[in-house]
């Protein structure tokens, strides 16, 4: 799915997400113009940063953390190719600091980020490219 945003200028738009499956074929997304077919954490500005999460069982209260440290008021957690619920006890770190999360899958996080950043909002995207 081609996702077709307005540019803003020093802010990260997810220009394009692919869900791969068939075949076998991975997920795949872009910021701006770079591609990505790993795990990644996108922030509002700065640097995207890849995030070594393969799959949703590998999440740990350490990636909740990280996230936290980018202080946005919100994540936008892309579960993969379905949406499925953080476990509470990672949560911790961003309840402590008073961060919202949501949960979706990773394709709908991808839109959903992309209102946010327009909206002029810090929010960072946690998303998870899982295989098919």
């Amino acid at each position: 799915m081609k996702f077709v945003p307005e540019t803003l200028e020093g802010v990260n738009i997810v220009s394009r997400f692919d869900a791969g499956g068939a075949g076998g074929a991975p997920m795949r997304l872009w910021v701006g113009g770079a591609m990505q077919q790993h795990s990644v954490l996108v922030p509002w500005a700065g640097d995207v940063q890849r995030w070594p999460v393969a799959t949703f069982a590998d999440l740990t209260l350490a990636d909740f953390e990280r996230m936290a440290a980018f202080a946005p008021e919100l994540v936008v957690f892309g579960s993969g190719r379905r949406m499925r619920f953080a476990p509470p006890a990672l949560l911790r770190p961003l309840v402590e600091r008073r961060i919202g999360i949501e949960c979706m899958d990773t394709a709908a996080a991808c839109r959903t980020y992309n209102v946010l950043v327009s909206e002029k909002r810090s929010v960072l995207a946690a998303l998870l490219l899982d295989g098919p």
